[in-house]
């Protein structure tokens, strides 16, 4: 045996499958033959997406949308079967030496082991804990969205939807001099993260209108009404949800016209326009983990269960739980 490899031969994993619209199931699998450019990555932790993975859970992908809502290592084809998810963190138990033993995030589905080129990896920071680099994904998402809504300081800043995102985005903004960044949600229960995060929390109805930037990340469409009732004159409403097949129903006849707003969509699959031609994946990944080092960030991983409960999870999670923010998974 090479000195890279295991004592002891990883040849099986389970994995979890998504088989139809609200049903999970955890299936066994065998490993691949690792390459000489592959590692071989045993998980530690994995986190599950309350927007996108859930969507995916309950059956919710349109048509139209099956080829760009592919995770980078899905198995399976939308509507179902499908192995689907992107936030893993685990060891390297076999590769290239320069990778043995290293902590690593990965866009990988739920999954105990599994083999990947060394280049899809991302080597976790020496102060950020395995347990809370399951946020990577989520903070890559957060900073894309704060270089597509280009901040300026000293502004007054709104962001709708305290989820994971929501809270990042505003966590970031807050940290740029001059900002009065305000967490707005309809769950009471957010104020408490959001002062862990010092941030400023408000209901809807209380709300400080007049806002330079506005950020939607509720995923509810109220949700971006009350973005756009927040909007000050020729303000930019940033859109971070997606509602899958869902129709959204704007009130585009009020203020919108006469404020002279702009209501703009970010996603994370590409880069932010104006980062494109000098930062690619790999390099905002970094930037997302090192960002991971600050321990107040440990307020959004609210809930953790092993990875045996996972279908479970996912049905609970599917079914509501307000008070649910980053849902960890832990591994054997």
């Amino acid at each position: 045996m090479a000195a890279t490899e295991p004592l002891v031969a990883p040849h099986t994993f389970d994995a979890l499958w998504t088989e139809a619209p609200g049903r999970a199931v955890l299936r066994p699998g065998v490993l691949p033959a690792r390459a000489d450019d592959q590692a071989l990555v045993r998980t530690l932790h994995s986190g599950v997406s309350r927007g996108t993975e859930l969507l995916v859970f309950r059956g919710e992908v349109p048509p139209s949308e099956y080829g760009r809502m592919r995770a980078p290592f899905q198995a399976g084809d939308f509507p179902f079967p499908v192995k689907y998810g992107y936030a893993s963190v685990g060891r390297v138990e076999a590769g290239a030496p320069e990778w043995l033993g290293r902590t690593v995030f990965c866009l990988y589905p739920h999954q105990t082991r599994y083999v990947v080129p060394a280049a899809a990896l991302h080597r976790v920071p020496d102060g950020v804990p395995p347990a809370r680099a399951v946020l990577a994904a989520n903070m890559e998402t957060a900073v894309n969205a704060l270089w597509d809504a280009a901040p300026r300081v000293g502004d007054r800043i709104a962001v709708v939807g305290g989820g994971v995102v929501g809270l990042l985005v505003a966590w970031l903004a807050g940290r740029i001099p001059g900002c009065e960044v305000e967490l707005i949600d309809v769950h009471v229960g957010r104020a408490a993260v959001a002062a862990r995060l010092g941030l400023r929390f408000a209901a809807p109805e209380a709300a400080t209108p007049e806002a330079d930037l506005v950020v939607h990340a509720s995923g509810q469409p109220a949700g971006l009404a009350t973005a756009l009732g927040l909007a000050g004159f020729e303000a930019t409403v940033l859109e971070l949800s997606w509602y899958g097949q869902r129709a959204v129903r704007l009130p585009l006849g009020e203020a919108f016209h006469a404020r002279r707003l702009s209501l703009r969509s970010s996603q994370v699959g590409h880069v932010a326009t104006a980062q494109r031609s000098r930062w690619d994946h790999g390099r905002r990944m970094a930037l997302a983990l090192s960002l991971l080092a600050a321990p107040e960030l440990d307020a959004l991983i609210t809930d953790h269960a092993p990875f045996a409960e996972l279908p479970a999870v996912l049905e609970r999670l599917a079914a509501g739980a307000p008070d649910t923010l980053c849902q960890r998974i832990d591994y054997p």
